[in-house]
């Protein structure tokens, strides 16, 4: 980010122009900001503070007036209570926040990314652009993407290479993703499932308001939705087997399914 000087350290062989140098005039993005060492912060916090830096090894001191665009994955706060991340830092960045909510809430965007990805990768390959089938697409915005759009973009990279007839086709994509498995969730943070639950709740409370009078429906029918959605999916629509799996009778199942909205789910 800072350059250094030749002789700076052993293999400094030449004179290095840092980024912020270079983005002197312009913008620098810096990407999962929440990895940074806590050393790197400090000398972060003063060039967002005082426009200025040295070069490692050198004494002169370099002015630069640039645009600064961060990004997480992580959230902040978080960080700065578990003492990984400064708290004067956060509140230099954060002038204007901008929050990108993940894949799975906004499944619209799906059949746009997935046309942009399949020519992307069908160019690089030197192979004609796959159509898509609206089933395809359906499918995939069934899917939750843990790993969001990154994801995607994978499986859409390997559909693209596996295609043989130009057609992207369900059996192209993982099981997990088509239904057939267990859907993958990214890696639980401390405190497993319990602590989930916890945040779960004081979201729904948080969405609810003071006035509400309906927490306990609120929350746990959306559970209980998720559960049942997601329990169907494993099983391939088929009711017997979920029933069996949820430990309930099948026309119960049937009946939550009906309350839920499901039925495009079950067969």
């Amino acid at each position: 980010l800072f350059g250094h000087v030749k002789g700076a350290f052993t293999s400094a062989n030449e004179n290095r122009t840092g980024r912020f140098e270079a983005a002197h005039g312009g913008t620098i993005f810096l990407d999962e900001i929440n990895s940074m060492s806590y050393t790197l912060q400090v000398k972060l916090l003063r060039v967002l503070q005082e426009h200025e830096f040295e070069r490692v090894g050198d004494t002169k001191t370099i002015h630069v007036d640039c645009r600064v665009v961060a990004a997480t994955n992580r959230d902040l706060l978080d960080e700065i209570d578990a003492n990984r991340f400064r708290e004067d830092l956060y509140y230099r960045l954060n002038v204007v926040p901008i929050y990108l909510p993940p894949l799975r809430d906004r499944p619209e965007d799906i059949g746009a990314l997935v046309a942009f990805f399949a020519k992307k990768y069908a160019d690089a390959n030197g192979r004609s652009i796959p159509q898509v089938p609206h089933d395809v697409i359906t499918m995939l915005q069934a899917y939750s993407w843990p790993g969001n759009v990154r994801e995607l973009q994978n499986y859409i990279e390997r559909a693209t290479v596996l295609c043989m007839n130009d057609l992207f086709t369900m059996d192209l994509f993982p099981s997990h993703v088509r239904g057939l498995a267990p859907m993958r969730i990214s890696r639980v943070k401390a405190g497993g499932i319990q602590k989930m639950c916890s945040e779960l709740v004081t979201l729904g409370m948080l969405e609810a308001g003071d006035a509400a009078q309906d927490i306990h429906e609120r929350i746990v029918s959306l559970v209980e939705k998720e559960v049942l959605l997601q329990v169907l999916r494993t099983c391939q629509g088929t009711q017997t087997k979920a029933a069996v799996r949820l430990g309930i009778n099948r026309n119960t199942l049937h009946k939550k399914i009906e309350d839920y909205g499901l039925d495009s789910e079950a067969r």
